[in-house]
């Protein structure tokens, strides 16, 4: 896969002459960047546009005069400079192409039939280009051992290296994990990591991709298919919510790999391990093929028009009972496209009428201050010189690629980044500062940062006080403490700093696009409040939609466990495993007398429900998602769902027939058409808008004026013409949807009334539960090449606090929250304040959120030696 040239910095405009032929190259520019932009492409090994040039393989040598006669000089090296006159077609370069070619397939072997690489080798298309047309060497080859594995997922073939310096360079310049290095001297130099020391890198599959050869070669797709074999589509990563543009591989209606897409404002070509890898889960035996409907203790496969009629028999008597629209609630909805989220909340709002509707899991923001809060891209973010307030979770373990741009940032761009989090990241080593906290004092010691008016590092209060415009990142630094504390952090910057602006940092894969959806209480689609909307979707909608705000995750499994809630439908949710508080979770899902469960495979949550209809999963089906950014981008098919799982619009159109109503869509391209018409945030943003030329890394939302039509100039639609009524429901109502001349505004940020936070206790610990990348989640559990990749949990504390506890690492501790407890190995951590503890969610079967009140807003733990 060709690199596309690097985005040149628009400085100087130059005149340069390319094989006779004047161009127009930026002053500083790489000639191999500027001749390729232009048309001409120098060949090359060791180049790499997001690495720094190191000119090891002489394969790009042109020749360039620039007033002394022309000299072979290697085009990656080269600045262009005025009046530049470059030849990459004469005769001496052919030679010194052919000859660096002749020297590089000295040793390398003639094995491409059996290469992972053949039939997309750079080395092999140069060859037949460039290179001579026979071998003069009769000599033998050099041979290793082969392969060896380098790390769980990448296998190295070192006789196939070319020492083009790539994945050393990425390792350490990119990745920030120097663990693969060459070794040896002269014609035994070689690339390898140190003995004991394996590539466990989160990024290591990128070095795979960008090996010029086969020596760097994935597990996962090792043999698995020749590049002919392979269908491809391009599509969006659903890894986590960065939203890494990548191609989606088959091969026999099966998913064999993802590559990374080289897309500017977002990953740079780069994926982490987590994402490049997940389609083994996708191609699980494990996978949900059909229905299943509770018989007695167990779950049986029934037929589609079965397990809906039961399903849609449960919601309307659910509705039936004294609490209404109000006994039925939907969990869940991250997993789903934008147009399968609104659908659901269609469904919800507009058909059942409830608004007790979350797509978080108690593990978010509230979706007002998401949407809210005035955004900035990730290019903003990291922009040069700039400073970054960082208050969120671990972005190496949660949102890994925007890791990867952050570091980036500081370390060759000059930004500064002050975190703000209560245990140092994989990010701090990069940190101008990083301000630990205590759970829940976020808040205070934001404010405090803010105005200089505390003792803290003064490091952190000079780089905010000398900023002009400050970008701030936000999200959930620990399950175990309060969204409330991070709102009122986020109220304290915009307070003190009117001007910063705001990148989610919320790490469920489609969460944006969910809550943009109105996949959450209070809110209809388009970031609209459900007061400012309210008429405008009963309008649109042709039914009652809610009359108050409804319940979050936490109310609805406190109403659920209190029997309050008499349906209850999980969209790709899995509370048991993901709400912070498990017991709170359990009590829920028992509590309520029917839980509806969508979702590509049976988890801790769906194994309890009593209806169970099997969804297609990421690869399956086609529609848009949105990232951090708001940036909303394509996701397309490219195989076949297994069995007779279905794609989640089409499940709700199908159970909105059963319950008298039809929606008024019957495919993607009616609900993106329909969400275009009413949602203020998606105006005009049609699926034609979003397929044509220059919209590939996708668009931010909401467009600016200039690109669309005012919202208070959105021309009357037409309404759409009534289609058939479901079959099976011959006097279904139907929806017409009508889209109003003005559109209801965008929510905006309210600063809440500031939380109190209990004081510590002296004699306990505050509880940090963080995620990281590998867990024991259903996706990585069914991944075979991730699955063991997990570590052991831990529970980590300060040197200090395990001497005065008189232990030493590894020794077995217990950590106890009222009646609850588990037991853990200790870990000594120098990046653990004084006070905390820190444990990983979902490493072990007695997780830390058995330790969690979700009615408390930090969690403290009392820590005794385990006996």
């Amino acid at each position: 896969m060709s690199e596309p040239p690097r985005k040149p910095v628009m400085t100087e405009a130059i005149a340069v002459t390319i094989n006779g032929k004047e161009i127009e190259a930026q002053k500083g520019e790489l000639l191999i960047d500027a001749a390729q932009r232009n048309g001409t492409y120098i060949p090359r090994f060791c180049y790499h546009p997001r690495m720094t040039p190191v000119g090891m393989c002489r394969m790009c040598l042109v020749e360039v005069d620039t007033g002394r006669g022309p000299a072979l000089q290697p085009s990656c090296m080269i600045e262009c400079a005025p009046n530049m006159v470059v030849d990459t077609e004469s005769d001496n370069v052919r030679k010194a192409q052919d000859g660096v070619l002749e020297f590089l397939l000295i040793n390398h072997p003639l094995d491409c039939p059996v290469c992972d690489k053949g039939g997309e080798c750079p080395l092999q298309d140069q060859t037949m280009a460039y290179g001579p047309g026979e071998s003069r060497w009769v000599e033998e080859k050099r041979h290793y051992t082969k392969p060896i594995a380098i790390s769980e997922t990448v296998y190295l073939d070192r006789e196939r290296c070319i020492l083009c310096d790539r994945c050393t360079r990425f390792a350490d310049e990119v990745a920030g994990d120097p663990l693969i290095h060459f070794m040896d001297r002269g014609a035994a130099t070689q690339v390898n990591t140190f003995p004991g020391e394996p590539f466990s890198s989160y990024f290591s599959g990128n070095v795979v991709q960008i090996c010029p050869v086969g020596a760097l070669t994935a597990k996962p797709y090792r043999f698995k298919a020749r590049p002919w074999d392979l269908e491809q589509v391009e599509s969006t990563c659903q890894g986590c919510s960065v939203g890494c543009r990548i191609t989606v591989e088959s091969s026999r209606d099966r998913l064999l790999r993802y590559n990374g897409v080289d897309s500017d404002p977002v990953n740079w070509g780069w994926l982490c391990d987590k994402g490049r890898f997940g389609f083994e889960a996708i191609n699980s035996e494990d996978r949900l093929s059909g229905p299943l409907v509770r018989s007695g203790d167990a779950l049986v496969p029934a037929h589609w028009n079965d397990a809906l009629g039961a399903a849609a028999a449960a919601i309307t008597s659910g509705l039936s009972t004294g609490g209404g629209a109000g006994a039925v609630a939907v969990l869940g909805g991250a997993r789903l496209t934008n147009e399968s989220a609104y659908a659901w909340a269609k469904l919800a709002k507009g058909v059942i009428g409830t608004d007790n509707v979350d797509a978080q899991l108690g593990d978010g923001l509230p979706a007002d201050v998401v949407l809210g809060l005035p955004t900035a891209t990730i290019d903003e973010v990291c922009t040069p010189g700039g400073v970054i307030l960082y208050l969120g979770p671990d972005p190496k373990e949660e949102l890994p690629v925007l890791f990867l741009r952050l570091k980036h940032a500081v370390e060759r761009d000059g930004a500064k980044l002050v975190e703000v989090v209560p245990a140092r990241t994989g990010l701090s080593r990069w940190a101008t500062a990083t301000v630990t906290y205590p759970p829940g004092e976020a808040a205070s010691v934001v404010a405090a940062l803010l105005d200089g008016s505390a003792d803290l590092d003064q490091a952190a209060v000079a780089a905010l006080a000398g900023a002009t415009n400050v970008t701030v990142v936000l999200g959930r630094p620990s399950l175990a403490e309060s969204a409330a504390s991070i709102v009122d952090a986020a109220a304290a910057i915009v307070a003190a700093r009117p001007e910063a602006r705001f990148l989610s940092g919320l790490r469920r894969s489609n969460v944006m696009g969910a809550l943009d959806a109105g996949l959450a209480p209070g809110m209809l689609p388009g970031r609209v409040r459900r007061a400012d909307a309210h008429d405008h979707y009963t309008s649109a909608w042709g039914g009652g939609l809610p009359e108050s705000d409804g319940l979050d995750a936490h109310g609805i499994l406190t109403a659920a466990a209190e029997g309050r809630i008499d349906t209850l439908i999980l969209v790709g949710a899995d509370p048991i495993s993901d709400f912070p508080d498990r017991a709170l979770a359990e009590r829920g899902i028992a509590g309520a007398r029917t839980v509806i469960a969508i979702d590509t495979f049976l988890t801790e949550s769906s194994r309890r429900a009593d209806i169970v209809l099997a969804a297609a999963a990421f690869g399956e089906v086609s529609g848009t998602t949105t990232n951090i950014e708001g940036r909303v981008s394509r996701l397309a098919q490219k195989v076949t769902a297994p069995g007779t799982a279905r794609a989640d619009w089409a499940i709700v159109i199908d159970l909105a027939a059963r319950l008298g109503r039809h929606l008024g869509v019957s495919n993607v391209e009616d609900i993106a058409a329909e969400m275009a018409r009413l949602a203020p945030s998606w105006a005009n943003v049609t699926a034609e808008f979003l397929a044509a030329s220059g919209h590939e890394d996708g668009v931010v939302l909401p467009l600016p004026v200039s690109e669309t039509v005012a919202h208070s100039e959105v021309p009357e639609a037409e309404a759409t013409a009534e289609p058939e009524p479901d079959a099976a429901e011959p006097d279904a109502d139907v929806v017409v949807v009508e889209a109003p001349r003005v559109l209801p505004p965008l929510v905006s940020f309210v600063a809440p009334t500031p939380t109190t936070i209990p004081s510590p206790d002296a004699y306990g610990f505050r509880l940090v539960v963080n995620r990281t990348m590998y867990d024991r989640g259903v996706l990585l559990s069914n991944s075979p090449s991730s699955s063991g990749l997990a570590d052991a949990a831990t529970a980590r504390m300060n040197p200090v606090d395990l001497e005065t506890l008189g232990l030493v690492t590894g020794a077995a501790v217990k950590l106890i929250a009222g009646d609850r407890s588990i037991v853990l190995p200790s870990r000594s951590d120098a990046g653990v304040p004084k006070g905390t503890v820190v444990v990983p969610h979902h490493r072990s079967e007695s997780g830390p959120t058995t330790l969690i009140s979700a009615d408390h807003q930090v969690c403290d733990v009392r820590i005794e030696v385990a006996s």
